[in-house]
Parts: C-alpha cells; structure tokens; sequence
C-alpha cells in the first residue's frame, strides 16, 4: 500500500485521518493544521507516535516535551497524554493495538 492511495476522512475541525486496520492492530496517519489541540485524553490501547513532518507539544502524564520529525513516542495504556501542533502542519503515524474500535464505527 502507498499512502497517497489510502482515502483519508476529516474527523475534526483540521485533522484529516487515513487507516490501515489488521486484526489486533491499527496505523492511522494523521494531518493536522496548525495550533489544533488535541485535549488530554487516556484509552485501553498501546499507542506508538511518530512524527513525520512538523512540530508537536505534546503533554505526557502532565510532563511537556516539543517533539519534533523522526521523534517516536510510546504510549502504554491508559497513559495521559495531548498535544498541541506548533507552527506548521503536522503528520503523525499511530500504531494501536488492539485495533481502535471507536476510530471503525465513525
């Protein structure tokens, strides 16, 4: 697969998402405009971030930190975490396993 062939759907005001989904894992590439915040949030899941192209601050278990292209970040369950996209687009790629159920039923 190439991801220019994968469709992507705008899920927020500024965040478009495209999807592979396996059977106990997912990746979704996320293009995000610049400054959308993306809240505080936890979930069931294992999630792996890495940043493809741009500037992110994220907040992790209340702990800031710019992450930035070739970053990676893991996230075990249940784990706080939000981010802030600075001055430019943003692309992400996200790993869950299991798969996000809730992403699927949109």
């Amino acid at each position: 697969m190439n991801w220019e062939t994968i469709p992507a759907e705008r899920v927020a005001e500024g965040i478009e998402r495209q999807m592979v989904v396996g059977e106990k894992l997912m990746i979704c590439r996320l293009k995000i405009q610049p400054r959308v915040v993306t809240a505080v949030h936890t979930h069931e899941h294992e999630q792996v971030t890495m940043v493809e192209r741009g500037r992110v601050l994220y907040i992790v278990d209340g702990v800031e930190r710019i992450c930035s292209a070739g970053d990676v970040l893991h996230f075990p369950p249940h784990l706080p975490h939000g981010a802030t996209m600075l001055d430019e687009e943003v692309v992400l790629v996200d790993v869950f396993t299991p798969r996000r159920e809730d992403f699927l039923q949109r």
